[in-house]
């Protein structure tokens, strides 16, 4: 393992001082060229003078005066094939020619590396030293323009044409003796992560382009002249700089058939397979640069659209999902339309803008991935529901169909997983919230904002019990647990560190557990009376429970409530007004009741619990609710309280039926 270390780092001490080399030659043999003519090269061969497509080139014009968008950039990974630029055979072969197919590709690698480096004197020798020479001037462009725009093409350019070219040349030369060129391609591929450099600064350098042929007319006009002789081939400056990118995937599609075409007792076969793998790691770290210039491009997008507020405005952050969601209103109990953009370590909350000047959206809340929970919300009225809980606000939001939240969920919980292990002093991996009920734990109380219950959910205070009215008695919210309260009840304030330790209101539980005073009035010693069971308590422990009608003695008219048999009182029906109530206005005793259907009526699914004289009617919502409330009902009315008994016995179900 030390000695493959070593190795690295003597290759990246190589590069390096070959880099160095470079610059120090070229810049001397730039001093002696300054004064010199133009430099003409030899015309490209016919097939190498464009790799572009038809309509590339006709837009070509017009991409030269604006400069190459990103996506030309971005796709060349997926644009490269062989049909688009591989010669059909190599050099001075003719059809029915009986060379073996691996000297063929290796003579069309030559061809074109022949082709490449013509390239790339035009960029170095002809570009880049006419414009230095006008730079120096001091009236076109500032040195340090072109050299930004350039990059590091010098070092590439020599590389090429003083190492690889005429290594490639001799062994071809060498052909019949020693047929191979792996060791050649394996001895120099470590030079080509030099690429690297030149890609990431390839956007960069397409901007400048464009920027300064619009504020230097004489920089656009000699750039203009360059590109009208033949040896540009009727390309523009942007698109010759493309070659060094493309070359890499060129070599890897080139080598790949030449190991595919090599004879298995071929003496190259080694060294060509690990040449391969070589170039393969070189496409890789390019193409690797290439996808971090696609993220801080994405990324500067979205800035844009949010007005580049600059607390946001930051090159570490990632951008993990975006898109239109739907915020469910606690008070109204309605929805309104907002968009996140969740990051690697922050989500925000954002509202479109009306009118787009500037930015399309208006952030309204950040919230920090660090402590962040997230989990899916089994909610009737509001399919497709999830919940975003944060250190700084809890969130619920409802998607446009389950596959959307599905994929909002993973996205949430990929960035909290991937903030876990980058956090030192995150203890406990975060799964989510573990209970039906919407309170925190008691060591979470205060230093994270709580999932208020919503106001429809409760017809009474969750703390006194005492009914909810429109004058006297208004729903409050508990800042620290979200409960819905009464006035007497939240008439507290403590201070809430995700909240910044700022007073908040609170109910009266959790001001004595956040301060530790005594409250004003102590209910302590008050007994939970047989109804006083939390309906969303019960729920979580129930043997069925859900929303039901129960009608009046005329079967006209009745009122809705949420009914529930729970697994510790089993033989006892508990209604109560809402969801969350936490007292329940009435109970049945279901031992000694009979279950009767009952036909359908006005599409309405209706059965009876009937003892004697006393007959209750209820209406579910569907068909299969009703059956399921009819099977619980007649296994307590049985008696029956484990599920193992239920097998023993005969579906009390089938004889009212």
């Amino acid at each position: 393992m030390e000695g493959k270390v070593d190795n690295q780092q003597s290759v990246v001490k190589l590069v390096a001082a070959f880099e160095e080399h470079c610059r120090n030659n070229t810049s001397a043999q730039r001093d002696k060229q300054a004064a010199s003519q133009p430099q003409q090269l030899p015309t490209f061969p016919a097939s190498q003078s464009c790799s572009l497509t038809t309509e590339e080139n006709e837009e070509k014009d017009q991409q030269g005066r604006r400069g190459l968008s990103f996506k030309c950039l971005s796709s060349l990974r997926y644009k490269i094939r062989e049909d688009d630029w591989r010669r059909p055979q190599g050099p001075g072969l003719e059809p029915g020619s009986q060379e073996p197919e691996e000297k063929k590709i290796a003579l069309e690698l030559l061809e074109t590396e022949q082709a490449y480096v013509n390239r790339l004197h035009l960029l170095d020798q002809v570009f880049y030293t006419e414009l230095m020479k006008e730079a120096k001037t001091g009236k076109m462009v500032p040195e340090e323009v072109v050299k930004m725009i350039f990059s590091n093409i010098s070092s590439i350019y020599q590389f090429h044409a003083e190492f690889f070219l005429p290594e490639l040349q001799k062994r071809m030369e060498d052909w019949n003796c020693n047929p191979r060129i792996g060791d050649v391609i394996q001895k120099l591929a470590p030079f080509l992560k030099m690429y690297g450099e030149y890609v990431k600064n390839f956007d960069k350098a397409v901007e400048l382009i464009t920027a300064w042929s619009e504020k230097s007319p004489p920089f656009q006009e000699l750039i203009a002249d360059i590109q009208k002789r033949k040896v540009c081939a009727n390309l523009t400056l942007q698109h010759h700089m493309l070659e060094p990118v493309q070359r890499i995937p060129r070599y890897e599609l080139l080598l790949k058939d030449y190991v595919r075409k090599l004879p298995p007792q071929s003496p190259d076969r080694g060294d060509a397979e690990k040449a391969l793998e070589m170039i393969f790691m070189v496409a890789k770290h390019s193409n690797a640069a290439i996808a971090e210039m696609e993220r801080l491009q994405n990324l500067w997008v979205v800035y844009q659209r949010l007005g580049l507020e600059d607390d946001i405005v930051d090159p570490s952050n990632e951008l993990i999902k975006e898109g239109p969601i739907q915020k469910i209103s606690t008070r109204s109990n309605s929805t309104s339309e907002k968009y996140l953009f969740l990051f690697n370590n922050m989500l925000l909350y954002c509202v479109p803008k009306v009118i787009q000047v500037g930015a399309e959206f208006q952030v309204h809340l950040r919230m920090d991935v660090e402590g962040m929970k997230v989990r899916e919300l089994k909610d009737t009225e509001f399919p497709h529901t999830f919940l975003v809980s944060g250190k700084q606000r809890t969130l619920e939001l409802q998607a446009r169909s389950g596959e959307e939240m599905n994929a909002w969920i993973k996205a949430f919980q990929d960035a909290i997983d991937r903030r876990e292990k980058r956090s030192e002093t995150f203890k406990t991996a975060v799964h989510g919230l573990e209970t039906v009920t919407p309170a925190l734990q008691t060591e979470e109380l205060g230093r994270r904002a709580p999932q208020w219950v919503r106001d429809n959910m409760v017809t009474m205070c969750m703390r006194c019990k005492e009914p909810f009215n429109a004058i006297t008695r208004r729903r409050h919210h508990c800042r620290a647990c979200g409960y819905v309260v009464c006035a007497r009840c939240s008439d507290y304030k403590a201070e809430l560190q995700y909240d910044g330790n700022r007073p908040n209101r609170v109910c009266q539980e959790c001001f004595i557990f956040l301060t530790g005073r005594t409250a004003l009035e102590d209910r302590e010693g008050k007994h939970k009376g047989i109804l006083e069971k939390g309906a969303a308590e019960v729920s979580s422990r129930s043997l069925l429970c859900s929303s039901l009608q129960l009608l009046d003695k005329n079967s006209k008219g009745g009122t809705r409530g949420w009914f529930v048999i729970p697994q510790d009182d089993p033989l006892v029906l508990y209604i109560y007004a809402a969801p969350q109530d936490v007292r329940a206005h009435t109970s049945i005793p279901l031992l000694g009741y009979q279950v009767r259907d009952m036909p359908q009526s006005e599409s309405r699914h209706l059965f009876q619990l009937v003892q004697s004289r006393q007959v209750f009617t209820f209406v579910a919502d569907t068909e299969e609710l009703k059956q399921r409330w009819m099977k619980a009902m007649a296994r307590s009315a049985a008696g029956i309280t484990h599920p193992e008994e239920e097998e023993e016995d005969a579906d009390p179900c089938d004889e009212a039926e």
